[in-house]
C-alpha cells in the first residue's frame, strides 16, 4: 500500500532525520525484547534517536490511512493487536533477551512497513509497562529491531515473491517468517555491540546468533504458517477492507 505524503509532511520526516544523523555521526561504533537496563545508556539513546524519523513517517502514514481508508482502520488496529499477542508469547533465550514471534510482518505485508513502526513501539511500550517484557530504556533498540527492521524485510520479501509469481499465501508465510528472523539478527547485532566481550564484536555476534537460532528458527516457521492462516481467514471475512487498502486489487482479485 503506497502512502503519498505532501511536501510539508516530507519536510517533517526529513527534519526528524537530523538528530538521528547527528547522533550516529557523533557516537563511536563501540558505543528480542532486550530487557530493562541491559544496554549501556549511550546505546539506548542512540537507538531511540535512530528510530525518530521512522516514527514520524509512521505517524503520517497512519494519519493518511485513518483519513482516506476508513474501512481499513479496524484492520490496522487488528494488526497492532496481533503483534501484541504474538510478541508477548516469550521464551528465555540469550541472557538479557528472549525469543518470541514478532507479529509485525503481517501488518507490513498488508499496509507497508511505515505504519508498523509506531504500532510496534506502542505494543512494546505497553508490554514493558504491563508485562515487564522488554524495558523503557531499551524501547528504542527493541522498536528498531521488531517494528522497523523486521517489517521492512517482510515487505521486501513479499514484493519479491509477488514478482516471482509465488502463491499469495506462500509469499505471506515467507515474508513474515524471514522478517521474524531478521528481527533477531538485528537484536544480535545490538547485543554484540553493547557486550562484545574479550573476543570482540564479531565473536560475540556469532555467539548470539547461534543461540538465538535454536529457538527463533522454529518460531519463525510457526509465525509464517500462522500469518498465512490469518490472511486466508481475512480473505474470507474482510474482503472489502483488503480491497480498500489495495491488497487484493494488486493481486488481481
Amino acid at each position: 500500500m503506497k502512502i503519498k505524503l505532501t511536501n510539508r509532511e516530507r519536510r517533517a520526516v526529513m527534519a526528524s532525520c537530523v538528530p538521528a544523523l547527528m547522533t550516529a555521526l557523533g557516537t563511536p561504533v563501540s558505543a528480542m525484547h532486550i530487557m530493562e537496563g541491559f544496554l549501556p545508556q549511550t546505546h539506548a539513546i542512540v537507538w531511540g534517536v535512530v528510530c525518530l524519523p521512522f516514527l514520524v513517517w509512521s505517524f503520517l502514514s497512519i494519519r493518511k490511512i485513518v483519513s482516506q481508508h476508513r474501512k481499513a482502520v479496524l484492520l490496522l488496529a487488528m494488526m497492532g493487536a496481533y503483534a501484541f499477542v504474538l510478541s508477548a508469547l516469550k521464551m528465555p533465550s540469550v541472557t538479557g533477551s528472549s525469543s518470541h514471534p514478532t507479529g509485525t510482518g503481517l501488518g507490513a505485508v498488508l499496509f507497508g512497513p511505515a505504519p508498523m513502526a509506531l504500532l510496534g513501539m506502542i505494543v512494546l511500550l505497553f508490554q514493558a509497562i504491563l508485562l515487564a517484557h522488554g524495558g523503557l530504556t531499551t524501547l528504542g533498540a527493541n522498536t528498531f529491531s521488531m517494528a522497523i527492521a523486521g517489517p521492512f524485510v517482510s515487505f521486501g520479501v513479499y514484493q519479491l515473491c509477488k514478482k516471482l509469481k509465488l502463491s499469495r499465501l506462500v509469499a505471506v508465510g515467507l515474508a513474515c517468517g524471514l522478517g521474524d528472523l531478521f528481527t533477531y539478527c538485528v537484536t544480535s547485532v545490538q547485543l554484540a555491540l553493547a557486550h562484545p566481550g574479550q573476543a570482540g564484536v564479531l565473536a560475540s555476534l556469532t555467539e548470539f546468533l547461534s543461540i538465538f537460532a535454536l529457538t527463533q528458527i522454529p518460531l519463525a516457521i510457526v509465525e509464517g504458517i500462522l500469518s498465512a492462516i490469518v490472511v486466508m481467514m481475512l480473505e474470507s471475512f474482510a474482503k472489502p477492507e483488503l480491497r480498500e487498502i489495495g491488497y487484493l486489487v494488486k493481486e488481481g482479485n
